[in-house]
C-alpha cells in the first residue's frame, strides 16, 4: 500500500452506491436495514452511509466455492416471521 493510500479518510456510499457497489437494487438494500439482515451501516446527520469496508466483509459472508457448498450466512431479505409464518400456514395474506 503507498503512503497516500494509507492517509487517505475512509470511503462511504450513500444507499444507492452502495447497492451498485453489491449489484443489488437500492430498495433490496434498504429491505436489508430495515429486517437486520444487511451490512453495517452508519448514521452521518441524519443521512445513511456504508463504509466500503463493510460492504466487502458482508458480501464476503455469502461466499461459497461450489454448488454443494452449504448457504453463505446472508440471509434473503425478508422479515425473519415472514419465514415462519409462510412455513405454518399462518400467513394472513
Amino acid at each position: 500500500m503507498s503512503a497516500n493510500a494509507a492517509q487517505l479518510p475512509p470511503r462511504y456510499f450513500r444507499t444507492p452506491e452502495a447497492a451498485r457497489f453489491l449489484g443489488l437494487s437500492g430498495r433490496t438494500l434498504e429491505k436489508h436495514r430495515t429486517y437486520g439482515t444487511g451490512p453495517s451501516y452508519r448514521k452521518l446527520g441524519g443521512r445513511v452511509v456504508y463504509s466500503v469496508e463493510d460492504l466487502q466483509a458482508w458480501a464476503d459472508r455469502g461466499a461459497v466455492t461450489s454448488t454443494s457448498d452449504p448457504r453463505g450466512s446472508i440471509l434473503p431479505a425478508k422479515r425473519p416471521d415472514d419465514q415462519t409464518r409462510s412455513s405454518t400456514g399462518d400467513d394472513p395474506r
